[in-house]
């Protein structure tokens, strides 16, 4: 079974495939929720908008966000322990770093869902338009990474 796991296999391959799958899960949900959060934010207080838009957020953190960041990271990890000669690669390290951040800002925005339920609407609408790029802008970034191997 360990030889079916080793980096080049088939079977790392498909690890692989499913990892990019669950990364374009996570980020469909990562790019779509700071736009709900803005349109929150328009949203009347108690009115039916709102009422909706608090269903939307959390369904999908909890439907499709989480699982896929989960699956992001057992997969990865997976790979990594087939693969260890990704920790003595520069770009890798980079990569990681990113990811590590990406997964704070998931945390941040299943903190934001939470505030948003109890009506606290701390940030403002401009604040949830930039982090709505803040996510493809890492992807970008660590795509580029896997991709190219810079260094």
């Amino acid at each position: 079974m360990a030889d079916f796991l080793l980096a080049g296999s088939t079977g790392y391959q498909v690890l692989k495939s499913l990892h990019i799958v669950a990364l374009i899960f996570w980020m469909a949900g990562m790019l779509y929720l700071p736009r709900l959060f803005v349109y929150h934010h328009q949203a009347q207080a108690g009115g039916e908008l709102e009422r909706v838009l608090l269903i939307q957020e959390r369904n999908l953190l909890k439907i499709i966000m989480n699982p896929a960041l989960i699956a992001v990271w057992i997969l990865a990890i997976v790979m990594i322990i087939n693969n260890p000669g990704l920790f003595s690669q520069g770009w890798f390290h980079f990569k990681l770093a990113l990811v590590l951040i990406l997964s704070g800002i998931h945390g941040f925005y299943a903190a934001s869902v939470k505030r948003f339920a109890s009506g606290n609407r701390s940030r403002t609408e401009s604040f949830w338009r930039i982090m709505n790029e803040i996510p493809a802008i890492f992807v970008v970034v660590i795509v580029l990474l896997a991709v190219v191997k810079p260094f």
